[in-house]
């Protein structure tokens, strides 16, 4: 069976002819390709990225395997996969463009001028939280650097940290339940969650006030894989549960059968069908409190763009801080 390389009808580089003519503006052009590609999961999911169409970036992929003399990825029926050179190569390009756009970063800060990308990952399900200072910070960096590309994606705890780690995300704005030596922690904000259940509970329609604890500890809970607080173990067993969730949405999901109590960010369930469905069990009783902060690798120089964007998440703090004592 051809391959990419074979079909394409190019004669592949030697070593010789890479190192003689190194890497010039077609090629970062075409890694810049494969880089969105790798990033969006595939060929299709690209197209929309890159505005242009499926036949074009295949022959751009094409193009840079027979450049660098090595198959980069399987696409088919199968679905979209990297090799092994595949992944060296998009590790090589995320530090290469982070070196670019250091670069950038240094000759437009000598003209005191701010370019460049900020790729941010933040926890998914926090836009109804009015502690956090996400927006106002957003509003900042579009107001003072608006030639600033901003890229913000909306995922889940685990997948930030990766993208952190390997360079795909500038820093990542999330909750800390427990600092990692990985990350340097830059402190936002605090999120308060209470226990709830459904109006289809049986602990629904009793009031607070009659709840026991031993009614709390006897329910059925829903274990968020990712919230690992210490404390909610003073309230509740999570060894035995059946029912485990890595989302908030997945958590309300569950809760919302009348099976099951879990906790949920009040900021969420206050907004969730406008409250009426949950109640927060003993609110005075239990509640968690969960620090939020900006993350980045650790010892990563904070650029001037990221340097203005933590300003601005932490100055609204601070003005919101002020604004709530008066």
């Amino acid at each position: 069976m051809e391959s990419p390389l074979s079909k394409s009808g190019n004669t592949l580089p030697t070593r010789s002819d890479l190192n003689q003519h190194g890497i010039g503006v077609a090629d970062l052009k075409l890694l810049r390709v494969f880089k969105t590609v790798v990033e969006a999961g595939g060929f299709t999911a690209a197209c929309n990225e890159l505005n242009i169409g499926l036949a074009a970036i295949s022959k751009q992929i094409s193009d840079l395997e027979v450049r660098f003399g090595m198959k980069l990825c399987t696409r088919g029926r199968e679905g979209f996969f990297l090799t092994e050179h595949g992944k060296v190569t998009y590790q090589a390009c995320l530090d290469l463009f982070a070196s670019i756009n250091q670069f950038r970063d240094k000759l437009n800060n000598a003209r005191h001028d701010m370019f460049g990308e900020l790729n941010i990952g933040i926890i998914d399900n926090t836009i109804t939280d009015e502690n956090s200072p996400i927006i106002y910070a957003l509003g900042e960096i579009h107001s003072r650097a608006p030639k600033v590309s901003v890229r913000l994606h909306a995922t889940q705890l685990d997948e930030i940290e990766r993208g952190v780690l390997d360079g795909r995300f500038t820093c990542g704005i999330m909750p800390v339940y427990q600092e990692k030596p990985e990350f340097d922690y830059y402190y936002l904000y605090e999120e308060i969650a209470h226990l709830y259940c459904a109006d289809r509970h049986e602990l629904y329609c009793i009031s607070n006030e009659k709840i026991t604890q031993q009614q709390i500890k006897s329910a059925e809970i829903v274990n968020h894989f990712y919230a690992n607080h210490s404390e909610k173990n003073n309230y509740l067993e999570f060894s035995s549960s059946n029912a485990v969730a890595v989302q908030v949405e997945a958590v309300s999901l569950l809760i919302l059968t009348g099976n099951y109590i879990g906790f949920l960010p009040k900021h969420y369930a206050t907004h969730l069908f406008g409250g009426n469905k949950l109640k927060a069990l003993l609110p005075e009783e239990i509640k968690i409190s969960t620090p939020f902060s900006l993350v980045v690798k650790k010892g990563s120089a904070l650029n001037t763009v990221l340097t203005l964007f933590l300003n601005a998440l932490q100055n609204n703090q601070q003005d919101s801080s002020l604004r709530q004592v008066s």
